[in-house]
């Protein structure tokens, strides 16, 4: 068996500031610095990654494995990859990439399982949870349908909400590929839910913290463009800002769950990636790229990744 990763326990660390002008039109890197806590989101220790020892390559120096054992993997996922395969067969996903991850790493001749148990929406970065056998896909999807897996995201949104902290309940009906608030009661609509707490403001936006309560398609995404804060670069939820490469900045942060077969208590969290429009602790960590794109543009190549 290859060498587990080294996983240091690092405390959440929120951020303080204010956004650069540049970092709202185009994502530029003009960042202002400092750092806080904040206890009522740091709830436990999280396993984080940052001094180069802390994780495994993915496909890329800067693509990192934060946990990887028997019965699941936690990867991050760069904007712009989709989960996996749709109708477009040949273009790279998260999936056919971690399972060729695995024949490469183990030397696997035959195929390998990876089991999707939860998605992030093309356009959003930060972790995903992925299952290595039926068993531990079947006990993790139970969790998230049970509402038992604790995901924490990061938002810069145009604008600040009436509230300094709160709770959004909306019912959500899928509208074409998106999603929008009906009238409770609506036939088609389903109960979506989320805290969230403005960490910081400034003349072009806020830098928002989420937790989900409840798991819709496009959710945190169309709850905040229903109280006017939409997501910076979300145009299709009513952003008037385009970021490079399609993303949005909306951050899959932190997640904690239960280990499927051994029981124990998991968390992780990861770095803000490279150009994230708010300021960010100025150290030595490591830090993943935003999209698919920079990994293609600093030299990887995916079409010969695909795994069946």
């Amino acid at each position: 068996m290859p060498q587990q990763a080294m996983i240091d326990p690092e405390p959440i660390q929120l951020l303080r500031g204010e956004p650069d002008a540049a970092c709202f039109e185009d994502g530029g890197h003009g960042l202002r610095t400092g750092r806080s806590r904040n206890p009522a989101f740091a709830p436990i220790e999280f396993f984080g990654f940052g001094d180069g020892r802390s994780f495994m390559d993915f496909f890329h120096p800067h693509w990192p494995v934060l946990y990887e054992d028997n019965h699941l993997l936690v990867l991050y996922k760069p904007a712009g990859l989709i989960m996996q395969r749709g109708d477009q067969q040949e273009k790279p996903n998260l999936i056919d990439l971690a399972k060729a991850w695995l024949k490469i790493r183990y030397a696997k001749p035959g195929r390998v399982f990876v089991g999707m148990v939860h998605r992030l929406d093309a356009p959003v970065a930060g972790l995903v949870v992925l299952a290595r056998t039926t068993k531990s896909a079947s006990r993790l999807s139970a969790q998230f349908r049970e509402g038992r897996i604790e995901k924490t995201y990061l938002a810069v949104v145009q604008g600040r909400p009436d509230q300094a902290k709160g709770r959004l309940v909306h019912h959500l009906e899928r509208s074409g590929r998106l999603s929008r608030p009906v009238q409770a009661g609506s036939l088609h609509g389903r109960t979506a839910a989320l805290s969230y707490q403005v960490l910081e403001s400034g003349p072009s936006g806020s830098l928002l913290t989420i937790h989900l309560e409840t798991g819709r398609r496009h959710q945190i995404r169309a709850q905040l463009a229903a109280i006017g804060c939409p997501i910076l670069g979300d145009r299709a939820y009513g952003s008037d800002r385009s970021l490079a490469d399609g993303r949005i900045a909306l951050l899959s942060r932190q997640i904690s769950f239960t280990h499927p077969t051994r029981q124990s208590d998991l968390a992780f969290q990861t770095a803000l990636p490279e150009g994230w429009p708010w300021p960010s602790v100025r150290t030595d960590e490591d830090r993943p790229l935003w999209t698919i794109e920079e990994y293609r543009r600093d030299g990887l190549i995916l079409t010969s990744l695909n795994s069946g």
